[in-house]
């Protein structure tokens, strides 16, 4: 099976490489085009554009930063839109808002080519692993077609329907993912402050009801201000500030979300964005000062 790949940062590396390893043919393309290079080491061929890899491959996986790249590589000049056509698939697994998936799906249709969203849950190390949720909607058959490809880089995946339903439960999810790594910093400087073990602490969410995978793998790097990007702390922000739009959008009332969202604007303005979301942390250390 063939694909190609646009889009090699922190994400679309692992997963292009667990492509690769897994038997895949696989064309790549980035923006910066040295970052191909580990993977052309691995097999990988080069695409010049992102025409190129479409026009060469039937399906072509894009795992972009934001809504405004998602769009720049399917509309601008040697993008997706000059080569697809019948018979080929594209398939965004960038998060992005419901209206920029349903505008590039429409755009995908129009040309007789097929579209599928499917965002994915899971950073760094899921990636690397192949064990990534993924959120897929949109064309069905696309969908069943390129299940193998999902299989390696996913440890489940769920078709959630009609385009923009992948989108927004994302945001949701993402959503509920900064509102709790913000609580769980205040906890954090909270016993720390009060004069307690911040490990400790960790031990105890550890065995309760609220035991999850983000505390027991952030907590210890946090609590030493260790913040290698998993999920880089600008895209954590971009992705409340999307989710607050959603929850516009619905007329849903999100304080918490909200005050988690001026938390990470404050973290940018700090100059950590392109840290690990976990950095947050340090603005409620900041305030103790």
């Amino acid at each position: 099976m063939e694909v190609g790949f646009l889009g090699l940062g922190i994400m679309g590396k692992g997963m292009s490489m667990n492509l690769l390893k897994h038997g895949f043919k696989v064309t790549v393309w980035n923006r910066t085009l040295s970052k191909c290079d580990e993977l052309v080491a691995l097999g990988a061929s080069i695409g010049e554009t992102p025409a190129a890899v479409v026009k060469k491959c039937k399906f072509t996986i894009a795992m972009l930063s934001d809504p405004p790249a998602a769009l720049s590589v399917v509309f601008d000049k040697d993008g997706v839109l000059e080569t697809i056509g019948s018979g080929k698939g594209y398939i965004d697994m960038s998060t992005v808002d419901h209206p920029t998936s349903t505008k590039i799906s429409e755009a995908i249709a129009s040309k007789g080519g097929h579209f599928l969203e499917a965002p994915v849950s899971g950073s760094k190390k899921p990636a690397e692993d192949g064990q990534l949720i993924i959120l897929a909607a949109g064309e069905k058959a696309l969908y069943e077609e390129i299940t193998p490809a999902f299989d390696v880089m996913g440890k489940k995946t769920f078709f959630l329907g009609q385009v923009g339903n992948g989108a927004k439960m994302k945001l949701v999810v993402n959503m509920i993912m900064g509102s709790m790594v913000n609580a769980f910093s205040e906890g954090l400087v909270l016993a720390g402050k009060s004069g307690l073990d911040p490990h400790t602490l960790l031990d105890v969410l550890s065995l309760g009801a609220i035991a999850n995978p983000m505390f027991g793998g952030k907590g210890p790097a946090m609590i030493q201000g260790n913040y290698s990007p998993a999920f880089p702390l600008k895209h954590q922000q971009k992705d409340m500030r999307l989710a607050l739009a959603l929850g516009d959008e619905n007329a849903v009332s999100m304080p918490v979300a909200a005050a988690a969202n001026e938390a990470f604007k404050k973290a940018r303005s700090m100059g950590l964005g392109d840290l690990d979301f976990s950095a947050v942390f340090e603005t409620v250390k900041d305030l103790q000062h």
